[in-house]
């Protein structure tokens, strides 16, 4: 009996010790799972803290290539320690024209083209590099202060001649650069430096400002030295123009007035116009231009119009040049080295006897004026673009020539090769 109670408590310890050594590894299982898990966010931290400093060391490198960048585009700094950024091209241009304008300058002289029969100036080569242009762009640490030089070689016997000498302050803008009425934004793509019939490449003097309505928004507001040969200037011309992008930015609208009096030392009158340019990206690669105008008394802002005004011989003005002009265009993008433009612009003016009359030789002021053109350029690299262009176009003479010829033709092939820098 003993020994059988004996053995009842062997078997019971030994239970007991079985049960106990389970429990302890129990607890060892539970612990390794808590130090596996542990162990898991110690590494997942790890790659989060390892995550941040990489994207931290991206955005430094980044950085450090704007600045660079940015360094080596500016390659002086001015004594008050504005960046200064060279820029401009090395231009050759070649001209032959079948018929086409008697002056010794390539660019479109549609407006005074001889008429037929009468001083034509017919199978011509003409040449230059006068389009050639520098440029100097002056960045302050404050970025309301900037201010732009830029000349070619277009001044009188291939002389230095200013095109851009400006400096904005915050929302102002004062010097020479286009005007803020006869702007160039919506003329389609041209070789010839002056474009085409309907167009404008006017810059002169001024002072504007500029209200922000909102990103797509802003009302341009100038006084501007128009330079009017014909008129004792006394006050500058008034302009405005309200501009408006599309949201998605595949298009602009540009609605423009000015008022300017014309003068003389006898008379005075009130010259206007309005004009309304737009462009849209059909698509990716292909953009319409378009510019219109309507303007009376005025010739120094629009191209190629007849004078703004006649008068008699005590200087008294006794009628106003009214005219109206559109240019339109559409740019195709072939791919990332060929593009072409196909463009047309007409002009036609009011026929007014009195103008006429006071005219002193109406063989050279014109009912109608119209051009036609088709171009193509390539771009092998980037700095490089070579371009060849056809234009034909007529202007109508309010009075004929002696010959009985009212009409002047422009038919000439304009090539292009420039190293842009």
């Amino acid at each position: 009996m003993h020994i059988f109670k004996y053995n009842i408590i062997l078997v019971s310890m030994g239970l007991l010790s079985l049960n106990m050594a389970h429990a302890d590894s129990m607890t060892e299982v539970e612990q390794l799972r808590n130090e596996v898990k542990q162990l898991r966010e110690m590494i997942e931290q790890q790659q989060q803290v390892q995550n941040k400093q990489i994207v931290a060391l991206e955005n430094n490198v980044k950085t450090a290539q704007a600045v660079s960048q940015a360094k080596d585009q500016s390659f002086a700094r001015t004594k008050a320690g504005a960046e200064v950024t060279l820029y401009g091209n090395i231009r050759a241009d070649l001209l032959y024209q079948s018929e086409g304008g008697g002056a010794d300058r390539l660019y479109n002289q549609i407006n005074s083209v001889p008429l037929k029969g009468h001083n034509e100036s017919s199978d011509q080569l003409k040449s230059t590099l006068a389009a050639t242009r520098l440029g100097l762009d002056f960045k302050t640490t404050d970025k309301d202060i900037s201010g732009k030089i830029e000349v070619d070689f277009l001044g009188a016997n291939d002389g230095l001649r200013i095109r851009h000498a400006y400096f904005n302050y915050g929302q102002w803008l004062i010097g020479q650069t286009w005007s803020n009425f006869a702007v160039p934004d919506y003329m389609p793509e041209t070789i010839d430096a002056l474009g085409y019939v309907g167009g404008a490449v006017k810059r002169d003097a001024q002072i504007r400002y500029t209200h922000k309505f909102n990103a797509e928004t802003q009302l341009v507001t100038a006084l501007e030295d128009s330079k009017d040969a014909l008129s004792n200037m006394r006050i500058p011309v008034l302009s405005t123009r309200l501009n408006q992008s599309f949201a998605d930015r595949a298009g602009a609208l540009s609605l423009r007035g000015m008022v300017s009096e014309k003068r003389t030392v006898a008379d005075n009158e009130l010259a206007w116009g309005v004009g309304l340019g737009a462009k849209y990206d059909i698509s990716a690669k292909t953009t319409l231009k378009a510019d219109y105008y309507h303007v009376k008394g005025d010739s120094s802002l629009v191209s190629w119009t007849n004078q703004g005004f006649a008068i008699d011989a005590n200087k008294n003005i006794m009628a106003l040049n009214q005219f109206d002009s559109i240019t339109v265009g559409v740019t195709q993008q072939f791919n990332s080295q060929w593009r072409g433009t196909l463009g047309y612009g007409y002009m036609k003016a009011d026929e007014n006897q009195d103008y006429i009359r006071y005219l002193s030789d109406p063989t050279k002021a014109n009912k109608t004026l119209w051009q036609a053109w088709a171009n193509v350029f390539y771009s092998p690299k980037k700095p490089l673009s070579f371009g060849l262009e056809y234009v034909y176009g007529e202007r109508k003479a309010f009075v004929a020539a002696p010959n009985g010829q009212d009409t002047g033709e422009d038919n000439r092939f304009n090539a292009v090769a420039m190293y842009n820098f």
